[in-house]
């Protein structure tokens, strides 16, 4: 830290008690100062000499004053005083950067200029910041923290913005010019440790980072952190990223518990909400310069502070700009108010801020009470962006859909705001839709029909087809629709031609299958009751495994034609799926001894004749299964 020592006298001051200090000396004491509670016992020649203002008070004063004269608002108090009064004395006083800018207050009160006396405690002052004290990067930042007790004062002197040019200029630097004093905490690197294998013990002069400085500004209050926020960014020569970096820096110091993504309102929540409220301001425009999951973690404390509705819309448009960098962990939102876990509303909203980046778009901004309209030119969304948005959502509402209290025309909503592009493969989704048809048993017949409608059996992978089908919370329709295109995909690869679906689904099935709807596949081992947790994707499904899946001959039911099921599979996939008994039992759910079709969607179904007598009586064991019509 820099100094100054001015005076070469000793110093001379004394205190008794707290109220009273006075100057040891042969000399009675001629004037009485008081500051506040404080009373100053002191000389007026040393005084007045080089002070103007003094000079004037004791003018002013009549002989039953006794020469004693009150200065109560002094910048800087009694300890500003008594640096001015032994720089008048000619004592030795130190300056440094906690009392410099008091001590500059002062002498500006008691009107200590040149025109007084050359050399007078002003321009000495002013000699220290600027060839000193301001060229020191710490000793900028505590001069500058000093100022906010010294108010208008150290604004009126220049005094702050001195400072504020001083800190964006260092800041603004060429990084590989720095070679002062910085903190900076972040974890070193394996040669500083001692512990990259492959150092020879030579330390390396390292490089300054190019955030070397967001630490340290951290020590400062938002209100002066915002000016040389805005300072640097006026500079020009920060990269939006390194803005980004200490604006990530000072949230974490002084927004408690937002590291941890649980911020805490402390004893003061609307000093919290007005720093979160600030960052969110300073938050650079360009997409990418912080990271959605801090965007995240922003918009999540700024729900729980209930900051003004204009940051909570800022933050979701800045979030959808780059919803692709997002994982689950960040947009699992907890819900603020009502019974719902999560607060869907808010994806919602982050989505189809998302997908308006593709459109023309005009909305009216809240900004002011006026209308203000806003138009915004469509972007270009690379299309891995889109299926990795797509990939996202699905993931989300897998996790979501295990809230009880999640209404199903959420679920649906937020599925649907994703195009049909987007979703190159189902599997993601027929989870979520999965997920969400075992946490919800009570749905009626037409809800299951609306979500299972969301998903394309088209889109879904072998191994996803081969869950859905021994799946008994999906309605029949939709395993039927399941075993109907696997049946085409397994043709098409066996003749090498592209499967071509035609209208009528249930009447190809049939023909596909020679009259049947399948063939016995009692060798199969179903377990539809456990649960299918995990991330459903076509690599996770590969690895599922089914007992009897492949090998022997299956007799069709109706046709007498044998199907050979061979051991081969095109890459990894198997190109066609065997009807398990317990699926026949859903297909062919009697009532009575006739075993009569009780579904309306199977009215193509081959007589019961034509059903072993066994699979039908293994049909009245179970319950009987309807499917959604």
């Amino acid at each position: 830290m820099k100094y100054m020592k001015l005076g070469s006298k000793p110093d001379a001051f004394q205190a008794d008690g707290n109220n009273i200090r006075f100057v040891a000396s042969e000399l009675a004491a001629d004037i009485v100062i008081n500051v506040g509670d404080v009373k100053f016992y002191l000389h007026k020649f040393p005084l007045l000499s080089k002070s103007l203002r003094l000079q004037k008070l004791v003018a002013a004063t009549n002989e039953d004053s006794n020469d004693e004269i009150d200065i109560p608002d002094i910048p800087g108090g009694p300890a500003a005083l008594e640096v001015c009064a032994k720089f008048c004395y000619g004592m030795i006083v130190t300056l440094n950067a906690y009392n410099v800018v008091a001590a500059r207050c002062a002498a500006e009160y008691l009107e200590m200029h040149e025109t007084v006396e050359k050399g007078n405690l002003i321009y000495k002052i002013e000699v220290f910041l600027s060839s000193s004290i301001l060229r020191s990067w710490k000793d900028s930042i505590i001069v500058l923290q000093t100022t906010k007790s010294l108010l208008p004062w150290a604004e009126d002197l220049k005094v702050i913005n001195h400072c504020l040019d001083s800190i964006a200029s260092k800041a603004s630097m060429d990084h590989s010019e720095v070679d002062w004093s910085y903190t900076y905490n972040k974890k070193k690197l394996p040669s500083e440790n001692g512990l990259d294998p492959h150092w020879n013990g030579v330390r390396k002069q390292m490089s300054v980072p190019k955030d070397w400085w967001v630490e340290d500004l951290c020590d400062l209050e938002m209100d002066l952190y915002k000016r040389v926020i805005v300072a640097i960014n006026t500079k020009g020569k920060v990269s939006n990223d390194v803005i980004g970096e200490a604006l990530k820096a000072y949230a974490y110091r002084r927004l408690p518990g937002f590291s941890k993504g649980s911020l805490m309102f402390g004893n003061d929540p609307t000093k919290t909400r007005t720093i979160l409220e600030s960052v969110i301001w300073l938050l650079p425009t360009e997409p990418g310069s912080v990271s959605c999951s801090f965007l995240f973690k922003i918009l999540r404390a700024a729900s729980i502070l209930e900051c003004s509705e204009i940051y909570r819309k800022e933050l979701i448009k800045r979030i959808g700009q780059q919803l692709q960098e997002a994982s689950v962990a960040d947009i699992l939102v907890p819900a603020t108010m009502g019974e719902a876990i999560y607060d869907v509303d808010l994806v919602v909203s982050v989505v189809e801020e998302f997908v308006m980046l593709d459109r023309d778009t005009v909305r009216n901004s809240p900004v002011s009470s006026e209308e203000l309209v806003e138009v915004r030119s469509p972007v270009f969304v690379p299309a891995s962006s889109k299926i990795a948005v797509a990939k996202l959502i699905d993931e989300y509402l897998a996790e979501v859909a295990k809230d009880p209290n999640l209404p199903l025309s959420k679920f649906v909503e937020l599925a649907d705001m994703v195009s049909v592009a987007s979703r190159p493969v189902h599997d993601g989704l027929y989870r979520a839709i999965d997920m969400y048809l075992k946490e919800h048993p009570s749905l009626t017949k037409s809800e299951k029909k609306k979500i299972c409608g969301l998903m394309d059996c088209r889109k879904l992978s072998t191994d996803a087809c081969i869950h859905a089908v021994q799946n008994e919370r999906l309605p029949l329709r939709v395993v039927v629709q399941v075993l109907f295109f696997e049946q085409m995909r397994a043709s098409a690869a066996t003749s090498g031609s592209a499967p071509e679906g035609p209208s009528n689904v249930k009447a190809v099935f049939l023909r596909e299958n020679g009259g049947s709807y399948g063939s016995s596949r009692s060798a199969v081992t179903t377990n539809t009751e456990e649960d299918w947790d995990g991330v459903l994707t076509t690599g996770d499904l590969k690895s599922t495994s089914l007992a009897g899946r492949g090998g022997g001959s299956q007799r069709s039911t109706s046709g007498g034609n044998v199907n050979k099921q061979s051991d081969d599979k095109s890459n990894g996939k198997v190109k066609g799926i065997l009807m398990p008994k317990k699926m026949l039992s859903k297909l062919w759910s009697g009532k009575g001894q006739g075993c009569d079709n009780s579904s309306s969607d199977m009215s193509e179904s081959p007589s019961p004749d034509s059903i072993n007598q066994e699979d039908c009586k293994s049909t009245h064991s179970r319950n009987t299964r309807h499917s959604v019509s």
